[in-house]
């Protein structure tokens, strides 16, 4: 019986760790959304999640929030464009704390923000 509560634990928070699509169907969505270029590849085989004319973006999920902020400056500066972060949000209560701390440092750094949710919805922050 207690094996059984285990496996059922396990599952259960597997299942709940999750995300609900992967980040490249929100990159994806967005990005056409912006008529940009997806995988952007530089000179050091990097690539750059969504460039478009003003922007280098980099796409992630709100607790990789750190992450994202030193890949978009990263790539603003090999591309010459602005930084930019879109933030996957798919539950705004868990996210938000996420959200905060990286408005705090994209204002310090000049780092552009839009946020897309589990719906799809995106808008600019």
């Amino acid at each position: 019986m207690i094996k059984i509560l285990l496996l059922l634990n396990l599952v259960f928070i597997s299942l709940y760790a999750k995300n609900l699509y992967k980040e490249k169907v929100y990159q994806e969505h967005f990005c056409k959304q912006l008529g940009g270029i997806m995988e952007y590849r530089l000179e050091d085989r990097t690539r750059v999640d969504c460039l478009i004319k003003t922007h280098a973006i980099e796409v992630d999920f709100a607790k990789k929030w750190a992450e994202s902020i030193g890949q978009s400056l990263y790539y603003a500066s090999k591309t010459s464009r602005k930084a930019a972060v879109l933030l996957i949000m798919e539950d705004e209560k868990r996210d938000k704390k996420y959200l905060k701390r990286l408005e705090n440092v994209s204002k310090e750094h000049g780092i552009d923000i839009w946020i897309i949710n589990k719906d799809f919805e995106i808008s600019f922050n």
